[in-house]
């Protein structure tokens, strides 16, 4: 059992593989429930939180936004869901590095209000990267199809399908390794890209100045307030896997340290890779170019391929199309991580089959890697529709789920400062504390709730789209259903505030120096370090 100073012996029941004060030698036994190994150090984290949402959502799906929205559209919705991952992330980097455990907020959503909430919160964020790791072998079958279509998609689908299982099951170091080098070869070509885009608009390189041309003909706006409503469900998908450091604090080496400097980065990672992406495509090729993915696409191209082939840079174009197929690397890997950790964390807490928690002798989630991956099957469907229709379908699941996700990680968090209010603990004395909390968590969680609905509004427009209708809202019940079906069957209730555990799973004490309320209550301080890191 661990001890705590201040709450006495803790409950030895729940949250059997996280423990206050647990030695990392207790991570390396062999058991039925083998506890996951805490092997990520600070440069893993920090590349992962940099590059590891790089994907090829960001560099092809960015190409269907621009297409729904136009360049001025997508730079509208892109800032706002950036704004919401911005407070989210604030959120989950003061919960995480408190408390850095594997099931993060899966973990906090049983802890801090109900069991029932943990199980359809758990599985909504499997499903959530199950639709991105679809996506993501949707995308490498279209994308690789760009330079030929000799081989069948199933074919290219099936290859990968191969790849990412056999990189999942190395361990978690090796994943913190490929995801390091990975991500650091996509941030290095990005930034190049944005370089090569400012020479093809001012007409240094390509047959013409292009400048902001294609903001007047064919226009700033493809389908006004409704072209923006509609890339709101994909800005949501593209932004999915910021939260992706709250999972990986479970297993980091040092979690204190790590998780606030990655959560800080949010804001540059926002600011440059994705509204700088939006930018640059949106001046550099007009939304109704004929070659972006939409309904009845192919094949597909990104934007950036397109946008350096017509500036007459070929064996560019082919390079950015290679790092798509790396890009997909990256994030299959990383999909397949952050669902299989999910899915164990629910396994061994009784909220899914108890052979998805083996484990092997290094830690490797077996069987929920193989359990998962064999779902993201799904991507063939692909062969008998239109690849890009399942694209966007696929897409628009995925960000309502991510909505969904936010709205409860924000709850959790207005529930954590509860119980510390009601405990008589200190918010001041927290290792990194969220920024203009209440204002920010409270306007994140209504803002999400509101893009939940908002984002399928033009199913409504005449003719009504059943289908889309289904496609927009279908999530929102489920998750419903599934809250409700198991806080009846097993007779879950919600923790009161004084009762709520804020003390298993923390690796150390709060740290108590002289003047760190000082520092805490100065809101320079705090916005410099979220600025600056």
């Amino acid at each position: 059992m661990a001890e705590n100073p201040k709450k006495g012996v803790l409950d030895n029941t729940q949250y059997v593989d996280e423990r206050v004060h647990v030695p990392e030698a207790a991570d390396v036994g062999v058991g039925e429930f083998n506890p996951l190994h805490r092997k990520l150090k600070s440069r893993h984290l920090q590349m992962i939180a940099i590059g590891g949402i790089i994907g090829p959502g960001l560099l092809v799906g960015s190409g269907n936004a621009l297409r729904l929205a136009g360049p001025g559209g997508i730079l509208i919705s892109f800032s706002l869901v950036g704004i919401i991952v911005f407070f989210v992330m604030q959120s989950l980097g003061e919960l995480a590095t408190l408390i850095p455990v594997t099931g993060s907020f899966t973990d906090y959503a049983e802890r801090f209000y109900d069991r029932a909430l943990a199980f359809a919160l758990g599985w909504a964020y499997w499903y959530l990267w199950l639709t991105v790791l679809s996506n993501e072998y949707n995308a490498i079958s279209l994308v690789v199809m760009y330079w030929t279509d000799t081989v069948p998609q199933w074919a290219w689908i099936l290859i990968f399908w191969a790849l990412f299982i056999s990189l999942s099951m190395l361990g978690v170091l090796a994943y913190g390794e490929v995801e390091f080098w990975l991500s650091l070869i996509k941030v290095i070509s990005i930034t190049i890209f944005f370089i090569i885009a400012i020479a093809i608009s001012t007409g240094g390189i390509g047959p013409q100045k292009i400048g902001f041309k294609y903001w007047n003909d064919p226009g700033a706006f493809a389908d006004s307030i409704n072209g923006v409503a509609r890339t709101f469900v994909i800005a949501g998908t593209l932004y999915a896997g910021t939260e992706m450091v709250g999972i990986t604090a479970g297993e980091s080496s040092n979690p204190r340290r790590a998780v606030p400097r990655a959560i800080r980065q949010v804001f540059w990672r926002i600011l440059i890779f994705y509204v700088g992406m939006m930018f640059f495509i949106g001046i550099l090729i007009p939304y109704n170019d004929p070659r972006l993915l939409g309904k009845g696409s192919k094949t597909a191209a990104s934007p950036l391929t397109i946008a350096l082939s017509d500036a007459k840079i070929a064996p560019a174009a082919h390079l950015i199309n290679a790092l798509i197929v790396i890009s997909v690397i990256s994030a299959g890997n990383s999909s397949l991580y952050v669902a299989s950790r999910t899915i164990t964390h629910m396994a061994r807490n009784g909220m899914a089959p108890k052979l998805l928690g083996k484990t092997d002798k290094r830690g490797v989630p077996w069987a929920a890697l193989l359990f998962t991956n064999v779902c993201a099957c799904i991507a063939f469907l692909s062969q008998s529709a239109s690849a890009g229709t399942l694209y966007n379908a696929l897409m628009t699941l995925s960000g309502v789920a991510t909505f969904i996700v936010w709205a409860v990680i924000e709850f959790v968090h207005i529930r954590f400062r509860q119980a510390l209010n009601a405990q008589g603990e200190s918010a001041d004395d927290l290792p990194f504390k969220a920024l203009w909390y209440p204002y920010g968590t409270y306007f994140c969680l209504a803002a999400n709730i509101f893009l939940i609905f908002f984002q399928g509004y033009t199913c409504f427009l005449n003719p009504f789209s059943a289908q889309d209708f289904v496609i927009n809202y279908i999530l929102l019940p489920v998750f419903v259903l599934f809250y409700v079906v198991y806080k009846f069957w097993n007779k879950t209730v919600v923790v009161k505030v004084h009762e709520i555990d804020i003390w298993t799973g923390r690796r150390d004490e709060i740290p108590r120096s002289p003047d760190s309320e000082a520092k805490q209550r100065s809101i320079w301080h705090r916005i410099r370090n979220v600025v600056i890191g």
